[in-house]
């Protein structure tokens, strides 16, 4: 499964062969986009709209691009900001697709490790659904004084309404232009945005330019703390389970630390077995998503998170684009009383 998903992530960022090959099937994913955009255009179908303010954090490939240290980042600033911000997921590759609440010590294999991990790293309320607009409904019953949700991943989710649109992008960006399969694009590009956040050192016309680093310290299951630049000594094991997972093997390299072995595995991996978990060498280190479920099975592996930095100014656009939704809301008398 692995090697035929870098296969696709090697052809999506060329027009070859095997892109070639697959493109009729991206006319037919075209005419199946464009009907379901023209149900909701037309009002055949509605999108239901929350009465507060929602921000969909989202992109425009298949595979990850740095979705939720965004979501994280944005959380901790809103609530800085004075907001009361909640969370929603549908939970990608999770068993149980029951509209759950998650909490920090929840089961990955039914809540997701995604929600987990943002449960986990700010403490906010953090609902996940199938149906994303029933995980708003239910966080908003589980916990009133929410006056903002974020919806980690959904862009393309047509179903619940939303009052910013936040496209995350990296190194990638569109690829070789074509939708799915012949390409990674889920929808066409170009696309609007309210703001374009994009991982990567020289921004494009229009996107803020952001960070994403490894952060300093290193824990364990049990809270042990440890700094990443202690692990220098030794020669250790990684473990990735993540969209690009030699992303994170080249930027512990580049924290100066030796990997003895990489371990990469698909993106959502359950890590359910016991038997090769033990397996991998010690010490262990892993990325955060990776750790709410690896942890189970290895309380002694180091998980090391990694920490979006997005620039004053998209933060500032953020705020300013919220308070305008604010108003909007307030004044068609459809806004949330602590809105």
């Amino acid at each position: 499964m692995a090697s035929v998903a870098q296969t696709l992530q090697s052809a999506w960022q060329s027009r070859g062969l095997l892109a070639w090959m697959l493109w009729p099937l991206s006319l037919v994913y075209a005419a199946l986009w464009r009907v379901q955009v023209t149900i909701y255009r037309l009002g055949l179908r509605r999108a239901w709209r929350a009465p507060v303010p929602v921000v969909v954090v989202g992109n425009v490939v298949a595979g990850g691009a740095g979705k939720t240290p965004v979501t994280i980042a944005l959380a901790e600033h809103l609530r800085a900001r004075g907001w009361a911000p909640g969370v929603v997921s549908r939970g990608h590759g999770r068993s149980d697709m029951r509209c759950l609440a998650v909490h920090p010590d929840s089961d990955p294999r039914e809540v997701g490790d995604e929600p987990l991990l943002i449960a986990q790293r700010t403490g906010l309320p953090v609902q996940v659904a199938a149906r994303r607009a029933d995980a708003v409904r239910a966080l908003l019953a589980r916990d009133p004084r929410i006056n903002v949700v974020i919806c980690d991943d959904g862009l393309q989710h047509l179903a619940l309404a939303r009052d910013i649109e936040v496209l995350v992008t990296d190194e990638r960006l569109a690829g070789n232009g074509w939708l799915l399969p012949a390409g990674p694009l889920r929808e066409p590009w170009p696309r609007r945005c309210d703001l374009w956040l994009h991982h990567a050192s020289a921004a494009p016309a229009g996107a803020f330019g952001m960070q994403r680093t490894l952060a300093t310290h290193a824990r364990r299951a049990d809270g042990t703390r440890k700094a990443l630049a202690d692990l220098r000594a030794q020669p250790v094991h990684a473990l990735a389970g993540i969209a690009h997972p030699q992303r994170f093997f080249d930027a512990l390299s580049a924290q100066g630390l030796h990997l003895v072995q990489c371990h990469a595995l698909p993106d959502h991996a359950r890590l359910d077995n016991a038997a090769q978990a033990k397996a991998w060498g010690s010490p262990l280190v892993c990325t955060e998503k990776d750790a709410v479920k690896l942890w189970r099975h290895r309380p002694d592996a180091w998980a090391v998170g990694l920490d979006a930095t997005l620039p004053p100014a998209a933060l500032q656009s953020l705020d300013t684009l919220l308070q305008a939704a604010r108003q909007r809301r307030l004044s068609s008398g459809h806004g949330h009383p602590s809105a």
